[in-house]
Order: structure tokens, then C-alpha cells, then sequence
């Protein structure tokens, strides 16, 4: 498949000025690899505070041996494409300890979603968010506890976000464990007409908020959403 040249030149262009940095940074990852696992290292003062929440694992991790991976998390309750990750740490750290592994969280992140904050201040921190998500799971990471890394989040600024704070640990093997596919209530198609008669002052706000919000297991008939605007 032919690269549009467009396309080519700023690949060529973006190679040709990150040379330097990138020498770097895979340098920076050889030397990593060479000094091996962290965790062997630590002191025995550092391991104890590391695995003093650790639970049903507290052994396993203090004998040492096994893999222990760390999470980072994007959940939270208020934006749907990241509350499933609520029940992803506990469930993980079962199918770990079936083959002799651990997991522990390592750290949480922030997730927004723009279609909250439009319009709003906060919407000036979209960009932003994605740097402070870097540096939250390089934090969240640093703590030599890990040989591997598992990254839960979603979306377009939470992704690039755990990549980047991944990638200063570029020497361990990471997995990016999207939270999987949203149905909504009503098909989209559906929401663009109720979302037209609204803006056509043909329904009311309330029967737009209930195409909205429809929940998934209701997937009523497009004409119970909508109810017409009373006329006096």
C-alpha cells in the first residue's frame, strides 16, 4: 500500500529531528534492560511498605520469584467508557494468582471526556489531561514493584496518555486493556433525528434528555422518545 507523500514527508521529517532524542531513549531502555527487574533490589524497608496493603498476596510478593504486574487505572463512576474498569483489578490479580503471578494497582489516573465539559472552563484542560495522564502513570510506575504493566483506559486523551508515562519503562512488556465496546440505548441515527425535532422546537428537552440517556436494555420504538412540544 502506497504512503500518500504528504504523509511520507512528515514521517521522514519527524524521524530526521527525533534522532537525537530517540538515541536517548533507547539507551536509556538498553541500560534498564541490562540492570534487569528492580524489585530483587529493594531494600528490605522499601518491599515491606511496597506489599503492606497486599492482602492474600503479602506472601508471595515477600517470597519473591513470581511476576508481579502493576495497573494503572483510569476508572471512575461518572463517564460510562471507564466504569467497567471498577470491577478489571480484582478480577485480574484472580486469573494473576492462577499462574503464580501478583498484581497490584499501581496508580490512577484522571479520564474527562469532552462531551461533559463543552462549552465549560474545564474543557480548556482536555489537551492538557493528557500530559498530567503521562506523568500520573510514570508515578505511578516508578516504584521498582513491577515486571510487567497493565494499562486500563479508554478514550482518545486517556490512551496516548498511559502510553506516554508507559513508554519511560520501555524495557517491561505492557498491555493496554480497553474496557470494550458501548450499545447504546438507542442507535445514533435515532439520536440525530430526536436531537433535529429539538433544535426544530418539535419536542421538549425532556423527551431529548430520554433519547440521550436511554438506557441499553430499553430499546423502545423511536416514537415512544418522542413526545411533542405542547402548544397553547
Amino acid at each position: 500500500m502506497s504512503v500518500h507523500p504528504v504523509v511520507a514527508s512528515v514521517t521522514e521529517r519527524i524521524i530526521e529531528r527525533s534522532a537525537v532524542s530517540r538515541r536517548r531513549y533507547l539507551a536509556l531502555m538498553e541500560r534498564n534492560r541490562q540492570k534487569g527487574i528492580s524489585r530483587p533490589r529493594l531494600a528490605c524497608g522499601n518491599l515491606a511498605h511496597a506489599m503492606a496493603a497486599s492482602g492474600e498476596d503479602k506472601a508471595r510478593l515477600m517470597r519473591g520469584g513470581g511476576v508481579n504486574l502493576g495497573a494503572v487505572t483510569s476508572y471512575n463512576d461518572m463517564l460510562s467508557a471507564h466504569q467497567p474498569y471498577a470491577r478489571y483489578p480484582d478480577q485480574m490479580k484472580l486469573f494473576a494468582r492462577e499462574v503464580g503471578a501478583t498484581l497490584q494497582v499501581a496508580g490512577g489516573v484522571p479520564a474527562m471526556c469532552d462531551g461533559v465539559t463543552q462549552g465549560q472552563e474545564g474543557m480548556e484542560l482536555s489537551l492538557l489531561s493528557r500530559d498530567n495522564i503521562a506523568m500520573g502513570t510514570a508515578i505511578g510506575l516508578s516504584h521498582g514493584m513491577f515486571e510487567g504493566v497493565a494499562l486500563l483506559g479508554i478514550c482518545d486523551k486517556i490512551v496516548p496518555g498511559l502510553l506516554m508515562g508507559a513508554l519511560r519503562f520501555g524495557h517491561l512488556p505492557a498491555l493496554l486493556v480497553p474496557a470494550g465496546p458501548m450499545t447504546s440505548g438507542l442507535p445514533n441515527k435515532e439520536k440525530q433525528r430526536v436531537r433535529q425535532l429539538y433544535a426544530e422546537g418539535k419536542v421538549d428537552s425532556s423527551a431529548l434528555m430520554e433519547a440521550e440517556a436511554a438506557p441499553i436494555i430499553a430499546r423502545a420504538p423511536a416514537r415512544s422518545m418522542v413526545r411533542p412540544t405542547p402548544t397553547r
